[in-house]
């Protein structure tokens, strides 16, 4: 949530408490796929992850960063809430994240996106570069 001078009345939390379908809601609620069984499993593998909740306690923003917790994480799922999106959050929430990467003694971090979120993560500190994607073959 945001005030008139641009701050958010809420703070994001590193590890918020969260119950297993909060985050699957949140993802289908921005036309993602819930991927329901991922849940509470992923927060029992990720580093750490970040989220916000409005005034009525619901879930707005969501994000994790994986790995092995040594030099290099990947930042994956930042999802903010389509009713609460254009307000700083998304950025808020990534800046969020990467603090606790430096905090956690990474070094790297990484993620993939669309490419029409180029100048969002760029002015999250992102320097776009090439990469691969392999997927299963169904």
């Amino acid at each position: 949530m945001q005030r008139r001078d641009g701050q958010l009345n809420q703070e994001i939390i590193i590890n918020l408490p969260l119950e297993p379908h909060e985050v699957p809601t949140l993802r289908e609620l921005v036309g993602w796929d819930g991927r329901h069984s991922d849940y509470p499993i992923l927060f029992e593998r990720c580093n750490f992850w970040a989220g916000l909740r409005d005034g009525k306690n619901e879930l707005i923003a969501f994000g994790y960063i994986a790995g092995m917790g040594l030099q290099h994480g990947y930042m994956e799922d930042i999802i903010v809430h389509p009713q609460h999106q254009r307000k700083g959050i998304g950025q808020a929430l990534v800046n969020k994240l990467l603090q606790e990467a430096e905090r956690f003694g990474l070094e790297i971090v990484t993620l993939t996106y669309d490419s029409k979120h180029n100048t969002f993560y760029s002015d999250c500190g992102f320097v776009p570069c090439p990469g691969g994607l392999w997927r299963r073959k169904d």
